[in-house]
């Protein structure tokens, strides 16, 4: 299968992301191992992308294209892949569809997993990271630690990254509402978008998620 996973930050596609992929045995290419993949290996992509970064400004999207576009013509993604992060707007979209036409590939689905505004919100903003190791991760509401502000496993002091502000949050759901969420209807007149709720357990939501698969499939 051939999949966009798209949603709001917060919606856990990196998650999902990772265990449909194995459910699936299709790779996951997201653009965050994209760009750290083409920048450690010093490729000609990479360097204009670390170019654009280190001048703080936006990598453009013919940068992120090639870096797609090299990745899904790896020998392991030929019978399908996970794509997350990418299209990231929608004249990324229109540049996926002319690649994978030129290849005689299309599409099968566009999962949309959907979270209330207001729980995205709660959800990142309620992380908390230790100081001394950043995989050390709890939630003010859904995994509190045992002493506010300690990390249980090591006792260093749990702290708040500056970007999971909900002031930076609600910035980066207006991002995603401008440029983001116009694929959904860009992928919806394709007949390609199976929304889910990203709301309940982990587990529930790939469930959730499988089974809408496979009704795409089967239409």
């Amino acid at each position: 299968m051939r999949i966009v996973l798209v949603g709001p930050p917060g919606a856990g596609k990196g998650t999902q992301a990772a265990f449909l992929a194995k459910n699936l045995s299709i790779p996951h290419i997201s653009t965050g191992d994209l760009f750290r993949a083409n920048i450690s290996q010093g490729t000609e992509l990479g360097l204009k992308a670390k170019s654009y970064m280190d001048a703080g400004e936006l990598v453009p999207d013919e940068v992120t294209i090639g870096m797609a576009k090299d990745r899904m013509e790896h020998p392991d993604a030929v019978n399908g892949f996970l794509l997350d992060g990418f299209p990231r707007n929608v004249s990324q979209a229109e540049a996926l569809d002319v690649m994978l036409r030129a290849g005689n590939m299309k599409l099968d689905a566009v999962l949309d997993l959907e979270v209330p505004e207001d729980e995205v919100v709660k959800r990142i903003a309620g992380r908390r990271l230790c100081r001394n190791n950043d995989k050390h991760v709890f939630h003010v509401t859904y995994t509190p630690p045992k002493t506010e502000g300690v990390c249980d496993v090591c006792g260093g002091e749990l702290y708040q990254r500056g970007d999971d502000s909900e002031e930076t949050v609600r910035r980066r759901l207006e991002v995603y509402h401008t440029q983001t969420e116009p694929i959904i209807d860009y992928y919806k007149a394709q007949g390609l978008v199976v929304t889910i709720s990203a709301l309940g357990k982990v587990d529930e939501v790939t469930g959730r998620a499988m089974a809408a698969l496979r009704g795409e499939q089967a239409a």
